[in-house]
C-alpha cells in the first residue's frame, strides 16, 4: 500500500512513512532534556540549495555536542534524497535530526550510556513570514522583556531547540500586533529571531551582528551576493540604536530568503515600503537558488 506523502515524509530507522505516524519514545532525552540538535535544507524546485553547506554544519552541531547517530553524511545524504524522492514534494522544508536517545542503562544520567539516533522529515516548503504579509509589509518586534540566551550558555552556532525565549518572545510580539519578533543580548545588541538573522543596511552598507547568532547559511548567502553587486558589508555588534535608526531593515533564512521589514516596533522604514537594496538581494537570492553550482537534483524516479 502506497502512503500519500504529500504533506509531509518522515525517514525512520531506514524507512519512510508518513510524517503523522512518525514517532520517538517518549522518554527520549532529545525530548525531555532537550538534548538533540538538527539542521534544515530548503528543496527548491526539484532541488537541494547548497545542501554541502547545511549537510557540514549539521555534522559539526553533532560534534560538539558528543553526538554520533552512526551515520556518515554520504548516509545521511542519501536517507534525505530518498525521502524527499519518495514525498514527490519539489519545494520542501527538510529536516535532518541526530537525539541523545534513551540510556541502555536503565535510570544512568550519564548521556555517554544514551544510544543516539537519526531521523529526518520534510513537509512543503515552510516560510517563516508569509508572502502575502512581506508584500503588504512585514513588521517585527523587539522584545522588552525577553533576552537571547547567552551563547557563553547555549552555543547559538549549534542549532537546537531551545526555543523558549524565541517562544515568549513571539507571545510578547504577537500582542502587540507584530509578526515577528527580535531579541537582544544583555547588552542591548541585537542578537536574532526564530528562524533568521537580522541585517540592518545604513548608507548603502549591510549590517549583521557577530554574536549570539547562528552562522546561518543563508545569512552567508546574502554575505556572497553583496559581494557580488559590490554592496559593502560588516559583521560586527549591531546596538538596537543603530537597528533602529537603518535605512532599511531584512531577515535572512532558509525559509524565505531576503525578507524585507518595512517597521520595528514604532520606527516605519522608507515609508513602509520594501527597501530597494533589500528588493535587489531577495531578486538575487531566488536567481541564486536556479544555479546548477549550488543544487543538488532529486531523482523523482527512485521506486520503492
Amino acid at each position: 500500500m502506497k502512503h500519500d506523502l504529500s504533506h509531509g515524509a518522515a525517514w525512520m530507522n531506514g524507512n519512510v512513512l508518513p510524517i503523522s505516524q512518525a514517532t520517538i519514545p517518549v522518554n527520549d532525552w532529545g525530548l525531555v532534556h532537550s538534548d538533540i540538535t538538527y539542521d534544515v535544507v530548503p528543496v527548491i524546485n526539484g532541488a537541494f540549495f547548497r545542501f554541502e553547506e547545511y549537510l557540514s554544519r549539521f555534522f559539526s552541531s553533532m560534534e560538539s555536542l558528543y553526538l554520533d547517530p552512526g551515520m556518515n553524511k554520504s548516509e545521511v545524504q542519501k536517507a534525505l534524497h530518498h525521502m524527499v524522492s519518495q514525498s514527490g514534494l519539489r519545494d520542501s522544508y527538510v529536516a535532518m535530526v541526530c537525539s541523545r536517545g534513551r540510556p541502555k542503562i536503565p535510570g544512568s544520567r550519564d548521556p555517554r550510556d544514551c544510544e543516539n539516533h537519526f531521523f529526518a522529515w520534510c513537509v512543503p516548503y515552510v516560510h517563516v513570514i508569509k508572502p502575502e504579509i512581506i508584500d503588504q509589509g512585514a513588521t517585527a518586534w523587539i522584545s522588552q522583556n525577553v533576552y537571547r540566551i547567552p551563547e557563553e550558555s547555549v552555543n547559538p552556532r549549534v542549532k537546537n531547540y531551545h526555543w523558549g525565549d524565541f517562544t515568549q518572545g513571539i507571545f510578547e510580539a504577537k500582542d502587540n500586533k507584530y509578526e515577528t519578533v527580535i531579541l537582544l543580548d544583555f547588552d542591548g545588541n541585537v542578537t536574532e529571531g526564530p528562524g533568521f538573522n537580522v541585517f540592518a543596511i545604513k548608507d548603502g552598507v549591510l549590517i549583521t551582528p557577530d554574536r549570539g547568532v547562528l552562522a546561518g547559511v543563508s545569512r552567508k548567502t546574502v554575505l556572497e551576493i553583496a559581494d557580488y553587486l559590490g554592496i559593502g558589508a560588516s559583521i560586527r555588534p549591531l546596538s538596537v540604536d543603530e537597528l533602529l535608526a537603518a535605512d532599511e531593515v531584512f531577515l535572512s533564512s532558509s525559509g524565505g530568503g531576503v525578507i524585507p521589514i518595512v517597521r520595528v516596533n514604532e520606527t516605519i522604514y522608507g515609508n513602509g515600503v520594501k527597501g530597494p537594496i533589500s528588493v535587489r538581494l531577495n531578486e538575487t537570492y531566488w536567481q541564486w537558488t536556479k544555479l546548477e553550482k549550488y543544487r543538488d537534483p532529486i531523482n523523482y524516479r527512485v521506486p520503492l
